[in-house]
């Protein structure tokens, strides 16, 4: 007899920390622009790290939502920068700055409020 793979809810005990380890998450995100950049990749490696103990809590969209972030920051930097020499990079950068802060801001304040990024997709 086959049994189904049963995922066990995480205790109040993890859920406390996944909280706090979201929090310092978006913190690190935060921090970036002072650090040029380490603290994002800190942030990413725990992000995927961590994203499997996230599962089932509604911290895991928010993991996604960083992970989302991080990426396609990643991807639109690298196009500001390339088209840098023809000027239209820096309002790339520019825009890709204020749409990071606003991506950490929305998320941190969803977080305070115990809420997922996104309604889970039946």
């Amino acid at each position: 007899m086959n049994t189904p793979n049963v995922v066990n809810a995480p205790t109040e005990e993890q859920e406390r920390a996944l909280r706090k380890l979201t929090h310092v998450l978006y913190a690190l995100y935060a921090l970036f622009w002072l650090t040029g950049g380490v603290t994002a990749i800190v942030a990413i490696i725990i992000n995927y790290v961590k994203r499997d103990d996230a599962a089932g809590t509604l911290y895991a969209s928010h993991f996604t939502w960083q992970i989302r972030t991080f990426w396609w920051s990643v991807v639109w930097a690298v196009l500001g920068v390339a088209l840098a020499i023809v000027f239209i990079g820096f309002a790339i950068l520019w825009v890709l700055g204020i749409w990071t802060l606003y991506r950490i801001v929305k998320g941190w304040l969803y977080l305070n409020d115990s809420k997922p990024m996104y309604a889970a997709r039946a």
